[in-house]
């Protein structure tokens, strides 16, 4: 069975994961006129970008989920750490950018922030770290569960 800090480290990303999601619905103006830039236009590759851009934010959290809850990776879980602190600094980062607006965004922005920052920290406490360190191995498996 998975440890207890993996479990909860499962439930804040997923819920980190949500409130990113509806930040980004709620900012998609915001993200269409960055995509409207001329420039982009002119290059023919605004909405190309718009794309892989969302699909690269759901399809590499979740790779980095399965593989780091599923499959104790420990590799995955550096990346999660490393992703993290670039999006802590982003955000810490847009604080200080007047152009940026203060609004709800930044309120959900900030609590999916918090909640990684959490979600990672989970990763390093000791039952976690073994269980990682195991490959998976560390415990008992429950046959009803495949855990």
């Amino acid at each position: 069975m998975r440890p207890p800090s993996i479990q909860l480290f499962e439930k804040v990303f997923f819920a980190g994961f949500v409130i990113g999601l509806i930040n980004l619905v709620l900012s998609w103006d915001q993200v269409n006129a960055m995509v409207a830039d001329p420039r982009l236009q002119e290059a023919g590759v605004a909405n190309g970008i718009l794309i892989f851009g969302v699909v690269m934010g759901v399809v590499i959290p979740l790779l980095l989920w399965y593989f780091i809850a599923r499959r104790a990776s420990n590799v995955a879980k550096w990346i999660f750490v490393v992703l993290t602190a670039i999006g802590v600094f982003g955000f810490v980062s847009s604080l200080a950018d007047p152009a940026m607006p203060k609004n709800a965004m930044l309120i959900g922005s900030a609590v999916s922030t918090a909640l990684n920052v959490f979600a990672a920290w989970l990763l390093f406490k000791p039952d976690a770290k073994a269980w990682l360190d195991s490959r998976g191995a560390a415990g008992t498996t429950d046959p009803t569960t495949f855990e």
